[in-house]
């Protein structure tokens, strides 16, 4: 039995494909809903987010928006061979069971997505019994039984009530029966009950995920009745009060923030409400662990509209239960720290999109361009406070960013290194651009990089400095590159980024000018470069049988040589390893 597959929220690249309208094939069987709420219309949604600047839409614009949701929903013929089995099983064993497609598929199906989560609700029987019967209605007409996975409870996960699995044509199902909940204080776990379907509808998280489509009757049913009128309207809205719904299980909270930036849709006014208030913000720092908190805010990064669903956090004020940082910090937390972090997200945002997508480029693999673009988002959210740092129970010196990406978010361990790293790049990258964007005297820096055995030819110091920048952060230099040039030199804020078009022309033409000089400079992929000379061969030439510290110096002045001599061969550089042995040997004795 495969591990539980993961519903992959729609990420691509930072320029998400624009909703297509399809035609009904000849393979798709229109069905109609319960309850024909009429037409609806849609203005396409904007692949770029936030409450500013370019990427955004005023929220004016937002209200007047409607959105499209179709009067039927099309089945695949996939899905029709599935429904139609399922529905062979009831008939064959005389099961009288009513099966509906539950949440997020009903409502992709009416927003013309294509989803391959189908969750099956059942009313009379528990999961694992209805896929037994499966099995022996395969058996009964010459099938291959299949497995059936059972998922058990894991409040942890989010996962409240057992759930069986199996493969149905190829497909994975899930499988459970309608529940009601109830909850006790301080706890999100709650109390599960058989339910009905219309309770079932109402103990759902929101009312665009509480829509069914029964299979039985080919139907959409909205038993909360208000699931499709706020699906149309682009409304974020809880079934039940938003507050009780949000204190009996805070995560909530984040979830309804995360799909209303996924659909680019707005808040409800009393589920804002609920999320200010003071105990649900605590509620949500003591009842929901850290790893579900980081899940949620890794799925909001990962998707089309991260910056909206970071500036609802601030305005709802739960950026500081959600990033929770260290005591004793140092320097101490600054006032306004939420609006900078959110405002620094923003304009790495809007200078991204202004730049277009070779911010991400990483050759044919999509994964690492997604990576970037996530990790480039926390860099952005987390620069304010590069400068901070705190002391761990071993006294070590951990910059805060580390902290929040690894304590408050339970995020990786490679994730916090690599935000510091870009981090560190960043600052390297403002010295390195001054340097490509100036004729200020190398001089000193030649100094920097040279001792008494490497001397660096002037009009190669540029590109030994950068070559070692790129080397160590390797193919997140753009996202460095981006960060370097939003932050220096420092706007009094960075909202002059996201408000002021000069500004950020001027900062995109910087960034596209140091990226040229680069490229020129055929330092894109540096960090493969094999080096000319290995321990091995370096050990050979200076005649000694083991390494240690004087190899590994020795190893970093062949690569600063390297990068000066682009063209240069293994025979010329041990050559010049000899010469500078020499004259340091002449220069040893006559003092």
């Amino acid at each position: 039995m495969p591990p539980r597959l993961l519903h992959i929220l729609s990420r691509g690249g930072l320029l998400p494909p624009p909703l297509r309208r399809r035609s009904p094939s000849p393979l798709l069987r229109r069905i109609p809903l319960a309850k024909r709420p009429g037409a609806f219309f849609l203005s396409p949604v904007r692949a770029f987010s936030g409450h500013s600047g370019m990427a955004a839409d005023s929220l004016e614009q937002q209200r007047r928006r409607s959105v499209v949701v179709r009067e039927t929903v099309e089945l695949t013929e996939k899905e029709e061979q599935i429904f139609q089995r399922l529905l062979e099983v009831v008939r064959h064993f005389g099961l009288g069971t009513q099966l509906r497609v539950a949440g997020g598929w009903v409502r992709d199906k009416l927003l013309g997505k294509d989803s391959a989560d189908i969750d099956i609700a059942l009313d009379n029987m528990m999961g694992q019994n209805f896929c037994e019967k499966v099995n022996e209605y395969l058996e009964s007409i010459g099938e291959k039984q299949k497995g059936i996975g059972v998922i058990q409870c894991n409040p942890d996960q989010s996962k409240h009530l057992e759930t069986a699995r199996m493969l149905i044509l190829d497909t994975w199902i899930d499988f459970v029966n309608l529940r009601s909940e109830t909850y006790a204080e301080n706890s999100r776990i709650p109390t599960m009950e058989v339910g009905t379907a219309k309770e079932d509808a109402y103990r759902r998280d929101l009312t665009i995920n509480s829509l069914f489509f029964n299979i039985n009757n080919n139907s959409v049913e909205d038993l909360t009745g208000r699931g499709i009128e706020d699906l149309k309207r682009g409304l974020i809205v809880t079934p039940l009060p938003a507050k009780a719904t949000f204190l009996d299980d805070p995560l909530r909270v984040l979830r309804a923030i995360r799909f209303a930036a996924r659909f680019n849709f707005t808040l409800a006014e009393d589920l804002k409400e609920a999320a200010y208030d003071e105990r649900v913000k605590s509620e949500l720092g003591n009842k929901i662990s850290r790893e579900r908190i980081g899940h949620e805010i890794d799925l909001m990064m990962s998707d089309k509209h991260p910056v909206k669903a970071m500036c609802d956090i601030r305005d709802l004020g739960l950026f500081y239960a959600v990033f929770s940082l260290p005591e004793n910090s140092s320097p101490s937390v600054f006032d306004k720290c939420d609006q900078q972090c959110v405002s620094h997200i923003e304009a790495a945002w809007n200078l991204a999109y202004s730049i277009g997508s070779p911010v991400f480029s990483s050759g044919s693999d999509p994964k690492l361009q997604d990576e970037q673009r996530r990790l480039c988002l926390y860099s952005a959210l987390f620069t304010p406070l590069r400068n901070m740092f705190y002391l761990d129970k071993k006294s070590k010196k951990v910059p805060v960013s580390s902290y929040i990406t690894k304590n408050s978010l339970k995020l990786k361990a490679s994730d916090a290194e690599t935000v510091v790293n870009v981090h560190a790049a960043s600052e390297k990258f403002a010295e390195l651009v001054l340097l490509l964007e100036s004729n200020v005297d190398v001089g000193t820096l030649k100094k920097k990089l040279e001792d008494e055995y490497l001397e660096i030819p002037t009009d190669s110091v540029k590109r030994v400095f950068a070559g070692l920048i790129l080397r160590e952060i390797k193919d997140f230099w753009r996202v460095a590159l981006l960060i370097s040039v939003l932050t220096y030199p420092e706007a009094e804020n960075a909202a002059d980024v996201i408000n002021k078009q000069d500004e950020l022309r001027l900062r995109k033409e910087k960034y596209t000018r140091v990226e040229r000089a680069i490229t020129d400079l055929d330092l894109d992929g540096v960090w493969k470069l094999k080096p000319v000379l290995d321990g091995k061969s370096i050990m050979g030439v200076m005649q000694v049988k083991s390494g240690g510290p004087l190899i590994g110096k020795w190893q970093q002045r062949a690569l600063k040589w390297q990068l000066a001599h682009p063209n240069g061969t293994m025979d010329e550089c041990i050559e010049w390893m000899k010469q500078s042995q020499s004259k340091r040997q002449k220069v040893e004795t006559s003092t």
